[in-house]
């Protein structure tokens, strides 16, 4: 997105959404009060519902500005550079880390990576194949599957409305919720000898995130059309959200983040990686609210520019998260309340401070990228009109 076109509340918004995953995933007694902090609905789901809309936005007005080839290989691209990034997690976990998690001893390490130590060729070409995600790295696969599927999403709503893809893809959540990805699994194992375990393809159920991408994307082209008028909500809708939200606030902080005791059959319309119907409610409550006090909020908010910068260089900070909560985790181990809170401090304080860094040298090179591509634009110009005379 050019920084002509950019909104600074969104890029905050997605730098709090980082802030927000790097403190869930860093193995610090941080991790649990501040995880979920606004009910049951975490960083994820916002980070994606976001990401999708920016998508939706830039790639909708590309289609517009150079045609529907332009936004494919867009889209193409972008895929090809997360697919980059996590071959290049996957090497530093199946290298660093588990070398520090066998050398340590570490048993959240070798638990976490325990199928690449079983068999390490197979995991890793499963790896490579988008297969094998071991938790935490589980994220980018369904990034990139994403990515590569939103050019027939966006171009069947540009061309033929949202009706039919919303239904659908309400009805891929809906299976999602019954077993419609180990349904798949089995049926492609009949087909084909898969070597990698249905629990160790990752924990997100992508044809339950898949609704939230869509919804984004959705979003993203219809306030992207011209002349769009600010997205309004009933009365009775804001105030339901209202009590949703607040409802679930306060369940959360009292019950903490497992909504009722081990077997209860409520956790699971909590569950987060099937994106259950309960958790989708306190999701959609929250996503209300936002975007009915969105311009109250604009106007009497303060800007937080490290959380904008952040936003900006939201792929190289999303990477250096993950390289820094494995890091700590092969280092210090999980969570533990007998470790002294220098240690959690110090974790927190190097570990928000090489995002911070990341960040910043990421945007550099961009400048730098955006400088050179800027100063071939004129030579090209005076080469093609010399040409001409």
């Amino acid at each position: 997105m050019n920084s002509a076109d950019r909104q600074w509340e969104l890029d905050a918004l997605r730098g709090l959404m980082l802030v927000l995953m790097t403190l869930t995933h860093l193995p610090t007694r941080l991790a649990d009060p501040l995880g979920q902090p606004l009910g049951f609905v975490s960083a994820a789901e916002g980070f994606v519902l976001l990401s999708a809309y920016m998508a939706g936005r830039v790639y909708t007005a590309k289609a517009d500005r150079q045609g529907p080839e332009a936004m494919k290989n867009a889209f193409f691209n972008r895929a090809l550079k997360l697919y980059a990034c996590q071959l290049a997690l996957l090497v530093f976990a199946f290298t660093v880390i588990a070398g520090l998690g066998l050398a340590l001893s570490e048993v959240a390490i070798t638990d976490l990576l325990s199928f690449f130590l079983e068999r390490p060729v197979v995991a890793a070409l499963s790896a490579g194949l988008l297969l094998y995600s071991p938790a935490l790295l589980d994220i980018l696969p369904i990034y990139i599957v994403f990515m590569l599927l939103s050019p027939l999403v966006l171009l069947h709503g540009m061309e033929h409305g949202w009706r039919t893809v919303m239904a659908l893809s309400l009805l891929l959540w809906v299976g999602a919720q019954f077993g419609l990805g180990p349904a798949v699994n089995r049926w492609a194992m009949g087909w084909f000898d898969m070597p990698v375990r249905y629990q160790d393809m990752g924990a997100f159920e992508i044809f339950a995130w898949q609704f939230l991408w869509v919804l984004g994307l959705w979003m993203g082209f219809t306030h992207s059309q011209p002349g769009h008028a600010p997205t309004s909500f009933p009365r009775w809708m804001v105030g339901a959200a209202m009590a949703l939200a607040i409802v679930g606030f306060l369940w959360r902080h009292t019950a903490g983040q497992t909504p009722m005791p081990d077997g209860s059959a409520v956790n699971l319309m909590f569950d987060k990686w099937h994106l259950g119907p309960l958790r989708l409610i306190n999701l959609l409550a929250l996503l209300v609210l936002v975007m009915h006090f969105a311009p109250w909020l604009q106007r009497h908010l303060p800007r937080w520019r490290v959380l904008e910068t952040l936003g900006k260089a939201a792929l190289p900070v999303f990477c250096a998260h993950l390289v820094a909560a494995l890091l700590a985790l092969a280092v210090f181990g999980p969570a533990r309340p007998e470790r002294p809170w220098s240690v959690d401090l110090l974790v927190l304080f190097v570990a928000f401070y090489a995002l911070w860094i990341t960040a910043r040298l990421s945007l550099a090179a961009d400048r730098r990228a955006d400088r050179q591509r800027a100063s071939k634009v004129p030579a090209a110009d005076l080469s093609s009109s010399g040409a001409a005379r």
